[in-house]
C-alpha cells in the first residue's frame, strides 16, 4: 500500500468532508494503516469516529487490497 493509493481515495471522499467544514489530511502510512489527522469543523464534531471508521475506512478497505485500519492522529 502507498501513499498516493491512499490519497486517490481520500481525494473522493474530501469533498464531502469540506462541506461540512473540516477536512483530512494524511499524515502517513505504516504498513497496512493509514494514519490520518482531522481539521476544520471535525475537530469537535459528535459524528467523527463514524465518518473515521464507517466511513473513510471501508473506502480505503474497499479500494485497497492489505488494507487494515485508519488511525486518528491528533
Amino acid at each position: 500500500m502507498t501513499s498516493a493509493q491512499v490519497e486517490l481515495v481520500l481525494t473522493r471522499i474530501r469533498p464531502a468532508i469540506q462541506a461540512d467544514g473540516g477536512d483530512i489530511q494524511l499524515v502517513r502510512v505504516d504498513g497496512g494503516a493509514a494514519d490520518v489527522r482531522m481539521t476544520g469543523r471535525c475537530v469537535d464534531c459528535p459524528s467523527l469516529h463514524m465518518t473515521l471508521y464507517l466511513g473513510i475506512e471501508q473506502a480505503l478497505r474497499q479500494a485497497i487490497p492489505g488494507f487494515v485500519e485508519v488511525r486518528l492522529i491528533p
